[in-house]
């Protein structure tokens, strides 16, 4: 038996869940890494100035390359979860600007076919660089 305050306990716990749904704006992908040489990239070509000061930057896959639109778009990224034991570094998130398209990477990337492929240094701020690929969430900012 349903008792009115257990209703109204049920309809306000879904109602809260449903705003957190909507709120949340994160998608889920997979990211591997790459490393030098960076240049030349599909978005600048050989400027060196195209890379952040603090060489944290990515380069977008397919799902997210809108023919070259995402170049210098930025993706805060946060791993979840990885084939690889322990990979994962709890807490961490990093903010990436997209260089590049992954499908036309100059160094091969630890693994092909995922949403964004970091570049060595901003990998190793949310997971070990001895895991292929991650499992992350991220977000445009």
């Amino acid at each position: 038996m349903w008792s009115l305050l257990s209703f109204q306990s049920l309809h306000l716990l879904l109602s809260l869940l449903l705003s957190l749904l909507f709120l949340t704006s994160a998608d889920l992908g997979t990211a591997s890494s790459y490393g030098p040489p960076y240049l030349p990239t599909a978005c600048h070509g050989a400027d060196q100035g195209q890379f952040p000061p603090d060489d944290l930057f990515a380069a977008g896959g397919d799902a997210i390359w809108d023919n070259g639109a995402s170049c210098g778009r930025q993706y805060l990224v946060r791993c979840l979860s990885s084939i690889t034991p322990g990979a994962c570094i709890v807490g961490q998130r990093v903010q990436v600007t997209i260089v590049d398209h992954a499908t036309t990477l100059n160094s091969m990337p630890s693994k092909n076919s995922t949403t964004l492929v970091l570049a060595d240094r901003a990998f190793v701020n949310i997971a070990k660089l001895s895991a292929a690929s991650i499992n992350i969430e991220f977000t445009q900012v």
